[in-house]
């Protein structure tokens, strides 16, 4: 089995017992994604919707396929992913694009750059499971970059791992660790692996330290979701 393949298999356990709250996640994603169509009304433009590190959409094509898009367009930075992607989300009645990119050089992506003379005001942000990568820097030009390419009416959708209010970074690895040590689905090897890349490459942020740099960039924050784990959390934020 390959680096990617191995990975991948313990990426499709996690989703099929339901280890890091997906289940839950994605009723929350679902739920305010209508309530905020509604609120649109039937007169509004379809909305164009990017997923930031998309990965292979996990539990979202059934959601996808039903939504009036205008466009959709998946971003991962692992491109072995994207085909996975786009068999997994199959004919919809909307153009759709799967790229291999960065998801800050996206947010900060400039007048003049690749995708033409002014990159194109953005619906509907989704990006699951993917920021916690970056440092508080990186997070910081993430919610400024995204703001600015945010339509007046749009939303940015980020479910994620958080901090508990006032953990550190080395707690927040110490406990999640340890509920890794209790997922029975995955053998201990596969188990260390987790915690050997969490505890690598995760940066959770600290919530209350967010939500005040979120206000800052020039959105309302509110927490859709919050798991059982003081962990996996669903953020729903609005241009202010």
């Amino acid at each position: 089995m390959t680096f990617f393949s191995r990975h991948w298999d313990t990426y499709r356990r996690v989703l099929e017992h339901d280890l890091m709250e997906h289940g839950a996640l994605t009723a929350a994603l679902t739920r305010t994604i209508d309530g905020w169509l509604e609120q649109r009304g039937p007169a509004e433009p379809h909305p164009h919707a990017v997923d930031l590190g998309c990965g292979d959409l996990s539990l979202l094509p059934p959601l996808l396929r039903r939504l009036p898009l205008a466009s959709f367009t998946g971003l991962d930075l692992n491109g072995a992913v994207l085909p996975l992607a786009a068999e997994a989300l199959r004919a919809v009645p909307y153009p759709s694009r799967f790229l291999e990119g960065d998801l800050l050089a996206w947010a900060e992506a400039e007048p003049d750059g690749p995708e033409g003379p002014e990159p194109p005001p953005v619906d509907l942000i989704l990006s699951s499971f993917a920021v916690h990568h970056l440092q508080e820097e990186g997070k910081r030009r993430f919610l400024r970059g995204c703001r600015r390419r945010i339509a007046p009416r749009g939303l940015l959708l980020w479910a994620d791992v958080f901090r508990a209010p006032g953990e550190d970074r080395d707690t927040y690895v110490g406990r999640y660790s340890a509920r890794v040590h209790g997922w029975s689905p995955l053998e201990p090897e596969r188990q260390k692996e987790v915690i050997a890349h969490l505890s690598q490459y995760d940066h959770p942020a600290d919530p209350e330290w967010i939500v005040a740099e979120a206000e800052a960039a020039g959105w309302r924050w509110q927490w859709g979701w919050q798991g059982q784990h003081r962990a996996e959390a669903l953020a729903v934020l609005r241009p202010a």
